[in-house]
C-alpha cells in the first residue's frame, strides 16, 4: 500500500460531494441581492414589554401595541405611552403563550372594531388560541365589549406553538393561523385545530366556500392543514392570496402560499430534523405526495416572525419585496419577488443584534419592527435619500 494508495476513490468521492453540494446551493440557498442604499433606524419607543404585534390607527391616531404578558398600549409620536388599556381578555402568559395579535377590521372607520388573539387557559392547565373584538373607545383608552368569537379547539399546549397570526383578504374573511401545539400528529386531522390556518366571516361565521364547510368530522373553519406554528401572515397585495410563515424544527423554517384545502405537510414531509439532531418520528422525507412543497424555504432557520409585502412607492428599490422577521439570527430580511418566486434575499439589522417580532409596512411608507425583549422597541426603518 503506497502513501497515494487510495487517491481515484477520494477523487472520485470528493466530485459527488462538489455534485451535492452545488445541487444544494441551487436548490436551497438564494441569490443574495445587491447591498440596498443605506438603511436607516429610528427609535421610537423603548420599554415594552416582549411587544409581540403592531396596528396603524388611521388618519396619523398611533399605533396599538400588544405585550406579550397580556398588556394592549397605544403609541402616539411625541406623547408618552398609554397606560395599558381596559377591557384586555385575560391571557395564559406561560411559555410561548400570551397576547399575540392585534388588527384593525377592515371597516374600522364605522365599526371601530380591534381583533386580537390570544393563548386562552382551559381545564387542567392547557391552553390554546382565541380570537375576539371589541370596540375601541373615543378616547383609545378601553376595548369595550369584547367577544371571543373562535376558540382552538381542543386546548392542548403547554406553552408551545399558539401560532396566533390574524390577517383579512379583499373579501373581508378573516384568516387565523394555528399552531400544532408541539403535538406534531394533530397537524394532520382534520377534526382537530391544531396546525391549521382557518377562515371566518368577519363575526366569526364559517363561509360557505370553505373547503371542508360540509365534511364532517372536519372541522368546518379550516382553509389549510399540515402546518407547525405559523408566525407569519399577509395578503400578497398583488396577488390576492393569502401567504404564511412557519417556524420549522430545527432547520426547515419555510413560506407556504395559503390555498384552500391543501396540506402543507408537517410532520410527513420536512425540511428540518429534532432539536436534538434526529429525524421526525413521523416524517417521510422533504417530498411526499399529496402534500404542498414550500414556496421557499431555509435549511438552517433563522426563527422566522411576522411578515408584510411591501408595495408602498417611498423606496422604489424595495418594491416588490416581502420583509420577514428574525428572531434566533436577529436580522430582518428582504426577500425580492417575481410574482411568487424568490429571486433573491437580503439580511438588514444584524448589526443590532435584537431579536425582531413584528414587521409592518406603516402608510407613510416606512418599515416598522418590534423587538421582542424585556426591553422590547419599536423602530421605523427606511432607505437613506440622496439631497
Amino acid at each position: 500500500m503506497t502513501l497515494f494508495g487510495n487517491r481515484t476513490p477520494t477523487y472520485r468521492l470528493s466530485w459527488q460531494l462538489v455534485r451535492l453540494l452545488v445541487l444544494s446551493v441551487f436548490i436551497s440557498t438564494p441569490v443574495l441581492a445587491a447591498p440596498s442604499p443605506t438603511v436607516t433606524v429610528t427609535e421610537l419607543q423603548d420599554g415594552l414589554d416582549h411587544p409581540w404585534s403592531l396596528a396603524f390607527l388611521p388618519d396619523n391616531g398611533g399605533i396599538l401595541i400588544t405585550e406579550r404578558a397580556g398588556q394592549l398600549r397605544l403609541w402616539q409620536p411625541g406623547k408618552p405611552l398609554s397606560a395599558p388599556l381596559q377591557g384586555v381578555p385575560a391571557v395564559y402568559a406561560k411559555g410561548q403563550g400570551g397576547l399575540f395579535e392585534v388588527a384593525l377590521s377592515p371597516k374600522f372607520t364605522q365599526d371601530r372594531r380591534v381583533y386580537l388573539s390570544f393563548a386562552e387557559e382551559g381545564k387542567e392547565g392547557k391552553a390554546g388560541t382565541a380570537v375576539g373584538y371589541g370596540r375601541l373607545n373615543p378616547q383609545g383608552t378601553a376595548i369595550e365589549n369584547f367577544k371571543v368569537f373562535f376558540r382552538q379547539q381542543p386546548k392542548l399546549s403547554t406553552g408551545n406553538h399558539f401560532g396566533g397570526k390574524l390577517a383579512f383578504d379583499e373579501q373581508e374573511h378573516i384568516f387565523i393561523t394555528l399552531g400544532e401545539n408541539n403535538q406534531r400528529p394533530t397537524a394532520q386531522d382534520l377534526s382537530l385545530h391544531q396546525g391549521k390556518a382557518v377562515r371566518l366571516t368577519l363575526d366569526g361565521k364559517v363561509p360557505k366556500d370553505n373547503p371542508f364547510a360540509n365534511k364532517s368530522p372536519a372541522r368546518p373553519e379550516i382553509w389549510s392543514y399540515g402546518h407547525r406554528n405559523p408566525q407569519g401572515l399577509a395578503l400578497n397585495p398583488w396577488s390576492g392570496v393569502m401567504w404564511s410563515n412557519e417556524h420549522g424544527p430545527k432547520g426547515g423554517d419555510e413560506i407556504n402560499i395559503l390555498i384552500a384545502g391543501k396540506n402543507y405537510g408537517w410532520p410527513l414531509a420536512t425540511h428540518g430534523v429534532n432539536y436534538s439532531g434526529l429525524a421526525i418520528p413521523e416524517a417521510k422525507g422533504t417530498h411526499v405526495d399529496g402534500t404542498q412543497q414550500p414556496a421557499y424555504y431555509w435549511e438552517k432557520s433563522p426563527g422566522i416572525s411576522g411578515m408584510a409585502f411591501y408595495d408602498a412607492a417611498r423606496f422604489p428599490s424595495w418594491q416588490h419585496s416581502l420583509f420577514i422577521g428574525a428572531l434566533a439570527q436577529k436580522e430582518l430580511i428582504r426577500l425580492q419577488l417575481d410574482d411568487d418566486k424568490v429571486i433573491s434575499e437580503e439580511r438588514l439589522l444584524g448589526d443590532r443584534a435584537e431579536r425582531i417580532r413584528d414587521v409592518r409596512v406603516g402608510p407613510d411608507g416606512y418599515v416598522y419592527l418590534l423587538t421582542d425583549e424585556s426591553n422590547g422597541k419599536l423602530l421605523k426603518v427606511g432607505l437613506a435619500t440622496t439631497p
